[in-house]
């Protein structure tokens, strides 16, 4: 089973270790865990690892957090990875901060990148 993770975030220096760049904070994590590496490619960077006989395809697009949809549909698309097979980790500045949500569906609730996605 094959399933694709994107860490939203932006490109940049400035943007190292902030809260707008959580997503991709988390997936370099994940990535280091399961001793993956990084590669560039078509519209961000990739890495494919496999975690308790899944196939997990890491995504940090580097189409600038408001227009992600773009590398996630390609991604999605070229990997065969259905909807429901794809999670987005991203900040939410209306949780305090610490708090981690998880919903399989629900509005974008104001975030531009996770609207560009739906």
């Amino acid at each position: 089973m094959k399933y694709l993770i994107t860490g939203l975030g932006n490109i940049g220096y400035e943007y190292d270790g902030t809260r707008h760049n959580i997503g991709f904070d988390v997936l370099d994590f994940l990535c280091k865990q399961l001793e993956g590496e990084w590669r560039g490619d078509h519209h961000g960077d990739l890495a494919t690892v496999k975690y308790r006989g899944r196939t997990l395809v890491l995504l940090k697009p580097n189409t600038y957090m408001n227009l992600s949809g773009k590398a996630i549909r390609y991604w999605l698309q070229k990997e065969k990875v259905a909807n429901e097979k794809s999670l987005v980790v991203l900040d939410d500045l209306n949780l305090e901060f610490g708090k981690l949500r998880l919903r399989a569906k629900g509005s974008d609730g104001g975030h531009n990148g996770l609207k560009n996605i739906q």
